[in-house]
């Protein structure tokens, strides 16, 4: 089951980052805010990862992707709400 709870801390987080990271212009601090991320979601309750990613294995862990990723989860989480 995901809570009201864990959809807002999820959103908060991502939502604060995908801020940052998108008017970044320094390598290493997008870099640190995807490394952030990866560690976020590996901790993060399975069902919403998956509610959110598609089933994507990957999904906001692949460098290629992530701007994409990110704003997706962000609209997503969004709307759980």
């Amino acid at each position: 089951m995901i809570t009201r709870d864990s959809i807002e801390t999820a959103y908060s987080f991502l939502h604060q980052k995908r801020n940052i990271y998108i008017h970044s212009t320094l390598d290493w601090q997008r870099d640190d805010i995807e490394l952030a991320i990866g560690s976020y979601v590996n901790d993060m309750s399975l069902e919403l990862y998956e509610a959110t990613s598609d089933g994507r294995a990957d999904f906001l862990r692949d460098h290629k992707r992530f701007t994409e990723d990110i704003t997706q989860a962000v609209e997503r989480l969004e709307n759980m709400l």
